[in-house]
């Protein structure tokens, strides 16, 4: 089960996720749900549409299933998925 310890080493997409902090200050505030993953980008259905923010320099705040929320920098993520999930 994905917990707060845990997260580095599951699926991301899925999650709901709010982008709490970003370097371009267009990327601030966007919310959805996370539809895809690759090394450096998250893609994030919104209600606007597919936006594709990139990792580097930004904060996520997902939401867990159970409704518990977690902030990651976005540096931390920055690995292909298959990998990050074997690694962590």
């Amino acid at each position: 089960m994905i917990s707060c310890q845990n997260v580095m080493r599951h699926e991301l997409i899925g999650l709901d996720v709010l982008v709490a902090g970003a370097a371009n200050p267009f990327h601030n505030q966007v919310s959805g749900r996370i539809i895809d993953e690759t090394r450096n980008l998250v893609a994030i259905q919104t209600q606007a549409g597919i936006k594709k923010i990139p990792k580097r320099g930004s904060i996520f705040r997902l939401s867990l299933p159970d409704n518990t929320l977690v902030e990651i920098h976005g540096s931390a993520l920055i690995l292909a998925p298959e990998k990050r999930l074997k690694r962590a």
